[in-house]
């Protein structure tokens, strides 16, 4: 077997099982290239746990779990849980990295937890292949402080350099991580995908006017949809404002996600007079959305902040149009004239603008959502699974980066 035709054997290292990715590595258990095993340092997600963000107890409706070979590596954390440096601590990956025989680690983790350090440690001493990225496309970060950043520029270009390879999701990442100083031969972007095939599967099995019912709005009308937890930096506040500005009668505004915003968006609904044209449905399971998708003309993300943003992908091949700050790192990749439009961050005006000329060109909504949908085809998890095993290809320094 020469070297270009060799087979990997890769462990991926994520912090907890996750909608998005589940299908990929299903996918890569597939590719005859890969030999795959991860290692989860928590099953959240697979098991019903509280999500601080969403507020409630959340345990995804779509299989997690199925169709790849997995461990979970115990958490020893005394305080376990995302979002903390030692609420994910797996001392475990140490001797599992070691024994495995492994010819890449591939880090899901993010440097922010322990178990980061523990599998970078221990795919070091083993000699293994080291791949791990970031989705940020800015060093800047949420609510971040000007220490913090100052903080980065100083630690990412080392923190970076002890990887292989780095892997980032986006055109804007990898664009980042270069302006780092890194050469384009060490970085390499796996897009940012969803299950393609299950979304338009479910996606024709929508009745759209059976879900528009239920929610009061004929087929006559536009749905607007913001489709995300309801969160500050999410902006859905904007949102609301702007459908209050856009005065478009025929129109009807739709809230799928729960969070803390839910209760004042209620009530600022009501205050601006709009709250029988604005629909809230709380918190919507994977299986769900495909239908709230269906029964939507626009897809609405205002966030300030948003590395990627794959209601987008979700929305787009449901066969909406979306509308984007130009925060959201999905709009340089996925969003353009032909399929939707991108708005200044914060410019309520320039997004009622969008909203009140949806509302009364449908048709053009329409032919918008047909090439959202069509712009996928080459957006998808094979295109992710190539770009992987081009990047361990990378990592061996048996191909250029792509």
């Amino acid at each position: 077997m020469t070297d270009r035709a060799r087979r990997y054997r890769v462990l991926l290292v994520a912090t907890h099982a996750v909608q998005y990715a589940s299908p990929v590595f299903r996918q890569m258990a597939r590719d005859p290239r890969l030999e795959i095993q991860v290692a989860y340092c928590s099953l959240q997600g697979a098991e019903t746990g509280v999500d601080p963000e969403f507020g409630r107890e959340v345990k995804w409706d779509v299989p997690l779990l199925d169709g790849y070979p997995w461990t979970q590596i115990p958490n020893r954390s005394r305080l376990p849980g995302l979002g903390r440096f030692f609420g994910l601590f797996n001392p475990g990956l140490w001797s599992f990295i070691r024994k495995g025989r492994f010819d890449a680690v591939v880090i899901y983790t993010g440097y922010r937890y322990a178990s980061f350090w523990i599998a970078l440690a221990a795919a070091k001493f083993s000699g293994a292949k080291l791949l791990f990225g970031t989705d940020a496309a800015a060093l800047a970060v949420r609510g971040g402080s000007s220490l913090r950043l100052r903080a980065k520029k100083i630690a990412w270009p080392w923190l970076f350099r002890l990887a292989d390879q780095i892997i980032v999701p986006s055109t804007s990442a990898q664009e980042m991580i270069r302006s780092l100083g890194y050469s384009p031969a060490r970085v390499s972007m796996t897009p940012y995908v969803v299950d393609n095939d299950w979304w338009l599967a479910r996606a024709a099995e929508v009745d759209r006017s059976s879900v528009r019912a239920s929610w009061g709005v004929p087929d006559s009308h536009v749905v607007i949809l913001f489709c995300a937890k309801l969160q500050p930096w999410k902006r859905p506040q904007d949102l609301l404002r702007a459908f209050g500005q856009a005065n478009a009668t025929s129109a009807h505004l739709v809230f799928a996600g729960d969070g803390p915003l839910s209760a004042s968006l209620e009530s600022e609904a009501a205050e601006l007079g709009i709250r029988a044209r604005v629909h809230f449905l709380g918190f919507t399971n994977q299986s769900q959305l495909p239908a709230v998708y269906c029964a939507s003309d626009l897809l609405v993300l205002p966030s300030d902040y948003e590395p990627f943003g794959v209601v987008v992908n979700e929305a787009m091949l449901c066969g909406s149009a979306v509308a984007v700050s130009d925060r959201v790192g999905a709009g340089r990749d996925l969003v353009s004239a032909e399929n939707g439009f991108i708005f200044p961050v914060g410019d309520i005006e320039a997004l009622a603008a969008i909203l009140r000329a949806a509302a009364s060109d449908p048709l053009r909504l329409r032919a918008l959502g047909a090439a959202s949908r069509k712009r996928m085809e080459t957006w998808s998890i094979p295109a992710n699974v190539e770009a992987f095993v081009q990047a361990l290809d990378c990592a061996f320094r048996l191909a250029p980066a792509i």
